[in-house]
């Protein structure tokens, strides 16, 4: 669909100014935000998880915890950097300590993690430097893994939100899209990932991973998601109201729900350090 959020491709510096107003969009309803989104396959969790030295976790734009209180879960201690603070105010709420910064800008004063995560928000950070401060502040042996969701709506829903979405907002960069991104685009930009983690020769071989699953949704709870999703944030009540009648009604012609096929990526690498 043309309105995913975090889970874009670096925009091109022309659309730089855009993509900033959008990412920092996503905090207008943080409380919809961290109850819509879904979570995250518990073995991409556990492999990360176990494929660390030990149990610190650095969250890089947590945004309102939903990947950190998986880790949590599980035995972690997570600290979460959070550029929104609307965003961490529902993180902190939820029971994970952030700190209100840009990873870029963030002073991470001598700490040092067993991995760094960053959770369908890589593509705010600066591809060169982020990479470069993940490995200052992981310990020999540490893991950094970038990950986040590909997920593309049924024809039959993607059609009639693109076409709405053209109505309300013709003049949107998000209009060049197609109304079903293909996978290879989401593997395109992790593969990207990927090299700039190599190209630092900071970190061992980055491998790529892939996790398959799907989940089923009702039209009430697509059209609670929705609004949580790049694009949309921005939009004035009037036109969101029409996008999601246009979908609604695609989806009741379904039988009132349908079934998303999700594709979690993931580019990971572990540190090269002095043990």
């Amino acid at each position: 669909m043309p309105t995913l959020p975090r889970e874009q491709p670096e925009p091109p510096p022309a659309q730089s100014h855009e993509a900033r107003r959008m990412a920092e969009s996503f905090g207008v309803d943080a409380q919809r935000y961290d109850q819509a989104r879904p979570g995250y396959p518990d073995a991409l969790v556990t492999r990360i998880a176990a494929g660390s030295p030990g149990p610190d976790v650095l969250d890089v734009g947590c945004g309102t915890g939903i990947a950190a209180r998986q880790f949590q879960a599980i035995g972690c201690a997570v600290l979460g950097v959070e550029p929104d603070a609307r965003m961490a105010d529902i993180a902190r709420a939820r029971g994970l300590p952030v700190e209100v910064a840009t990873f870029e800008a963030w002073q991470p004063a001598d700490r040092t993690f067993d991995s760094v995560i960053a959770a369908q928000s890589w593509h705010w950070v600066d591809p060169v430097a982020g990479v470069v401060k993940a490995a200052h502040v992981l310990r020999p042996g540490g893991r950094l893994a970038i990950f986040g969701h590909a997920y593309e709506p049924p024809i039959e829903v993607a059609e009639p939100f693109a076409a709405a979405f053209r109505r309300v907002a013709p003049d949107s960069p998000l209009n060049g899209q197609p109304a079903r991104r293909p996978l290879d685009l989401y593997q395109a930009a992790y593969a990207k990932f990927a090299d700039g983690i190599r190209e630092t020769e900071q970190f061992e071989e980055p491998e790529q991973w892939r996790f398959d699953w799907e989940q089923s949704y009702t039209r009430d709870q697509w059209l609670d998601l929705l609004p949580t999703t790049g694009g949309l944030t921005q939009l004035r009540p009037d036109q969101l109201a029409e996008v999601l009648l246009a979908v609604g009604d695609a989806i009741d012609s379904l039988g009132g729900r349908f079934t998303m096929n999700y594709t979690t990526l993931a580019a990971t690498a572990v540190h090269v350090g002095a043990s």
